[in-house]
């Protein structure tokens, strides 16, 4: 029974975390509410879980306040531009659906296609933001190149989020609590496992170069 209150016990380590889920998923909807605020939530999010997948312990509302704060221009521009290219796809797919022509058929992959592959870099641009001081054009063109040379893992996020979604839109009304106080932060820290050993790979030894590695990845 000692060892099952031990803070080191794996059981113990398991609550705490499923608790900083739950904090972290209350601190992003709440920050979520704007709207608009939205992407720089999203950001701050990505920004302590991605510590949290590597165990670096710290304050955890503190530090998801400071990546919000800092980075809620960026992130602001990012998520405006975010929901433009989601309303031009879905125009696009709504128009080409009023057609009745083989044409359209072609035109619908064609959509899909780049859409497809515009998601495995956009993924990337809030977990970039968060990580790295950049600017928002190199931002979006290191994005889409993480997409392309890591497009094995970026699938694998990208059905991680497509489970979570498909899940939570099949089963909403029955598990809406859950989605209340998991619903953004777990499918997210899941993801952020694999967002760390991507961006490991980019980040120098010295703590204070690796706030420029961005610019040259």
């Amino acid at each position: 029974m000692r060892d099952f209150f031990n803070s080191e016990s794996p059981i113990m380590s398991f609550l705490g975390r499923v608790a900083d889920l739950v904090w972290l998923n209350l601190l992003t909807l709440i920050c979520c509410i704007p709207v608009v605020t939205a992407g720089a939530a999203l950001t701050a999010l990505h920004y302590v879980s991605i510590k949290l997948a590597r165990e670096e312990e710290g304050y955890l509302t503190k530090s998801y306040f400071k990546s919000l704060k800092e980075n809620f221009f960026q992130a602001t521009a990012l998520w405006l531009l975010m929901l433009l290219i989601f309303a031009v796809a879905w125009a696009d797919l709504y128009f080409i659906s009023m057609m009745d022509s083989q044409v359209a058929s072609v035109m619908r992959i064609g959509v899909c296609a780049v859409f497809f592959f515009y998601l495995c870099g956009g993924i990337y641009w809030f977990p970039l933001l968060a990580r790295f001081d950049n600017s928002l054009k190199n931002i979006i063109k290191n994005a889409c190149l993480l997409g392309i040379l890591n497009f094995p893992k970026s699938l694998c996020i990208l059905v991680i989020y497509g489970v979570f979604a498909a899940g939570y839109t099949l089963l909403f009304y029955r598990i809406l609590p859950i989605i209340f106080l998991v619903g953004i932060s777990l499918p997210v820290y899941t993801a952020s496992c694999l967002f760390s050993g991507i961006f490991k790979k980019l980040e120098p030894q010295d703590a204070e170069a690796s706030e420029e590695i961005g610019q040259s990845v």
